[in-house]
């Protein structure tokens, strides 16, 4: 399981948790428990992917344990 994507790819664009948090419309922890690789809803990872300002169709990249 590569819970770490997440953080590989918001640092990739240089995006802060607390910015990521804000474009997608979450709490910064719910980002800091995501990269942690804690377990998160379906909605929760649609918006942080949308909030990346990537494609649903980007998941894989995004969550690839799913």
């Amino acid at each position: 399981m590569n819970h770490n994507a997440l953080k590989k790819i918001r640092e990739g664009f240089l995006i802060s948790k607390a910015e990521l948090a804000r474009k997608a419309g979450v709490s910064p922890i719910t980002i800091d428990r995501v990269e942690k690789g804690m377990p998160c809803r379906m909605e929760t990872k649609r918006k942080i992917i949308l909030g990346l300002g990537l494609d649903l169709c980007d998941k894989e990249k995004v969550f690839p344990e799913d």
